[in-house]
Formats: structure tokens, sequence, C-alpha cells
């Protein structure tokens, strides 16, 4: 029973607590057996409390026993990625180098989350200030991806994708800046919502800063939207209420024209397996009535650069006042990346910010001429689980985000569902787009295609030995 527990979706949980089958307390132990089974090989969870678990899957037992349920969520176990705040919980930020202070309150997420009755089981781990596609960090340990832990998770919401792919319970939330959620779901198979910007508040708020569900099927991503996508007055970028009815999903797609993206314009050629994996989803497409039209890619060099230079400056501006000890601890990939920003002038650091506006002007181009995007998620199958990036090397830093980063610069929504696997067993993740606030588009089309393909059948199991 636990095992068929595992992979019970947020849907047919709530059904059988309803029905009194399963209890929120007997599900939690199923989840707490599969991470004492799985952690110590792929090191997805920070601040794991299973106590404090176990008395909140109580607390949700006794409500589902009495009718008196707080919400959507209620009893359902979640990991939320490190840098979402929790009351009385430090934020690492994933290094060393930042000094353990305890979070003075809920992030809107966890505060959503607590009102709705959701079990917050666990912190998932992130690189040093998010700011890797990778689980490595100089604080937590390497985290590594459950179908194979020699490779990597991807990131920087490493630790939620792991957490997910290994059967953590149905639902993580991982932050997305250039890719940080969609590029890890690519990696592990899961399906990864970046909504668009303001539908999920986030505190603090960056620049194409979100957060984003990380589930093993689309419905369950949707149902969490109506908890996640609850406005919060700390968010300026924040929604008005919404009354979408986010299980709506759907969808004829027969006449819609979408674009094939396989270029990305810059950065790493696209692998083989993983173009042929894109072309035959977007044949699916085509089979159900849609029309697939070649287009162009939306970033160039120029553009890419001048975010790199952007980002340096400003990340920069942010450690060089920290004393030079503790700025040492940060990771060295990142620190080596970083100090270039200290070359980088005012003028070019704004010309720099600039090319996220002519980022934006391309993505909105090109939607008026099509529904809806699609293109590979990761340009690549996978890489080294010990490495910082895909190309470990820090003067080449985001090489891999070209397909990721335009749609969070022009704040569109955009997912990733896997579409396949490569030869050597890894997942590949196809990216859906959609226009501007047009979220239920892409999790329509998302659902589309998983009952096209019927979702993956087979996830990762704990290893039965654990020498890497």
């Amino acid at each position: 029973m636990t095992s068929d527990l595992i992979d019970f979706t947020t849907k047919e949980l709530l059904q059988a607590f309803r029905d009194k089958e399963v209890s929120p307390s007997e599900y939690w132990l199923a989840v707490e057996d599969r991470i004492e089974a799985f952690e110590p090989t792929i090191c997805a969870l920070y601040a794991y409390d299973p106590e404090a678990a176990r008395d909140m899957a109580k607390a949700a037992t006794e409500r589902w026993m009495t009718g008196d349920t707080l919400g959507p969520l209620d009893g359902i176990p979640v990991s939320l990625k490190e840098l979402i705040a929790t009351k009385g919980q430090p934020i690492p930020l994933g290094t060393k180098a930042v000094e353990l202070v305890p979070a003075a309150a809920d992030a809107p997420i966890a505060a959503r989350m607590r009102e709705d009755g959701a079990v917050i089981f666990a912190k998932t781990t992130c690189p040093d200030y998010g700011m890797l596609s990778s689980g490595l960090s100089s604080f937590h340990k390497l985290s590594r991806n459950p179908w194979d832990p020699t490779q990597n998770p991807g990131g920087s919401s490493a630790g939620a994708a792991a957490a997910g792919a290994a059967g953590y319970g149905p639902l993580h939330i991982g932050t997305d800046i250039g890719g940080s959620v969609r590029l890890p779901a690519g990696w592990t198979g899961l399906f990864g919502f970046k909504p668009s910007h303001g539908r999920i508040p986030v505190d603090p708020f960056y620049v194409g800063r979100c957060a984003g569900p990380m589930t093993r099927t689309v419905e369950d991503a949707a149902w969490s939207m109506f908890t996640l996508s609850l406005p919060d007055w700390r968010d300026g970028t924040s929604m008005e209420p919404n009354t979408i009815d986010w299980t709506d999903l759907g969808i004829n797609v027969r006449g819609l024209k979408i674009g094939l993206m396989l270029d990305a314009g810059c950065g790493l050629s696209v692998d083989d397996e993983v173009r042929g994996a894109v072309v035959a989803a977007a044949k699916l497409f085509e089979q159900a009535g849609a029309i697939v039209v070649p287009v162009e890619p939306v970033l160039t060099r120029s553009m890419l650069d001048g975010l790199d230079n952007f980002w340096r400056a400003k990340f920069w501006g942010d450690i060089a006042p920290m004393p030079q000890e503790r700025r040492d601890l940060i990771l060295p990939y990142i620190h080596e990346w970083a100090k270039r920003g200290a070359d980088v002038s005012g003028v070019q650091a704004v010309q720099g910010f600039g090319q996220t506006i002519e980022m934006r002007k391309a993505c909105g181009t090109l939607f008026s001429t099509v529904d809806a995007v699609i293109s590979p998620t990761n340009p690549i199958v996978s890489y080294p689980a010990d490495w910082a990036s895909p190309t470990n090397d820090p003067a080449k830093p985001f090489e891999h985000i070209g397909f990721t980063v335009p749609w969070n610069m022009s704040e569109q929504p955009a997912a990733s569902i896997n579409c396949g696997f490569s030869r050597s067993g890894m997942p590949i993740g196809l990216q859906i787009v959609g226009p501007r606030f047009g979220d239920m588009r892409v999790l329509q089309l998302s659902k589309a295609f998983e009952d096209w393909t019927g979702g993956i059948k087979f996830w990762p199991k704990p290893p039965a030995a654990m020498a890497i």
C-alpha cells in the first residue's frame, strides 16, 4: 500500500481523505518512509522536520474526520524552496556566506500554504544565492538527480526537482528568474509551471523573479494554483483576486497556431536527442489539428551578454560590502563570475538591463503571429552532478538558458513537461509558452500533451545501495 500511496496525485489523495480510505497521517508516514530511503542519496532537503510534519498531518486528519477542512490543500505535504521564507527558520540562500538569522515572517507562498492546511515538511536545496542551474552549493550537501545520482538535477530549484522525482509528496514549490523551475523540471521529468508574473506573489520581488509548482502531473500543478494565486500586498506586481477555474483543463487545439522554436539564438547547441523528442512532440500537436510553424529565436547574443553584465554588476554590488572572510565562503564558481561585475560600468549595467526590454519586445513581436510556442526546455540531456552549470565555466554561465530566460523578461507563462527520454535514460523536457496572462492556455496545452503521451508511468525507486 505504501508504494501505491507514493504515486497518488493530489486529486486522488483528497478523494481518499474525503472517503476516509486514507488519512493525511497515513499518507505522510508513507512519504516519510520514502524520504528516509532516498534522501541519503539525493540530498534534496533542508530544515526537514518529520516530527512537525506528523503533528500537522494529525491536525489535518482530525479536520477531515469532522469535515472542517481549511482549504484545497488541507493535509497535502508540500516542500518550499529554501529561498521562500518560513517564519522562525533561517534563509541561508544556499551559501555559507550568509549569517543564519531566523525569518521574521512567512513569505506569501508559505503563508497561503499554512492557511490552507498544507503540511510544510521541509525546505528544498538551492545553489549559492540561487545563481546556478545546479545542485551544487557551499552550504547544502550536493543534490543529485533521482533518475541517475551521478547526474545533476538542474537548478536553481534543485532540491525541489529531486524531491518531486523521488516521490516526496505531490507538490514542490520553486522559484524562477531565468528558468529555475523549468530547467530542473525538464532534467527530472517533472511538470514545472512558471505563471505570468504577479500571478503567484513573491517577496522579495526582483525583475524576472517568480515562483511556480513542480509536480508529476499537470493537474497537480493546476490544483495548487487555487492557493498559490491568492494575492498578497507585499508583492507590488501581485494580481487582483481571480475567479479562474484552474481545473478546467480541456482544450481543442484545432486551428491554434503554434510556433516551433528549435534554435535559442545563442548558447549551447541542441542535442540531437533533444531535438528529435521536441520535433516528435510537435507532430502530436499537428495530428490534433494545430498549425505548427517554425519560428526564429527571440534571444540574441547581445541580449544574453547584456543580461550577464547587469546580473554580475548587481550581484557584485550586493556582496562587495561583505567582510572578506564571509565573501570567501561563497562557492568559488559564483564568486569568480560575480567579481567581474566590478569592471562593469554604470552605463554598461544600465545598457545590460535595457536588454531585458529588448527581450520583452522580441517576445511580444513573436506572439503577435502565434498563439503559443513550443521548444526544448534544456538544450542538452544532462551533465555531471558536481558541475556548477552545464558548461562548468564561470566565464560562460548562461549558455543553457537561451530557451527559458526570455519568457521571464517578457513575464509570459511557460511550462516544462516531459516529452521523452534519452538513450541514457534521462528525461527530456518540452517547453510550452503562452501569451502574457495566458496561464490557462499553457496548462491546457500541457494537459492535452500529457493525455496524448500518457505521461511518465515509472518513476525512480530508492537505490538498493547508496554508493555512487
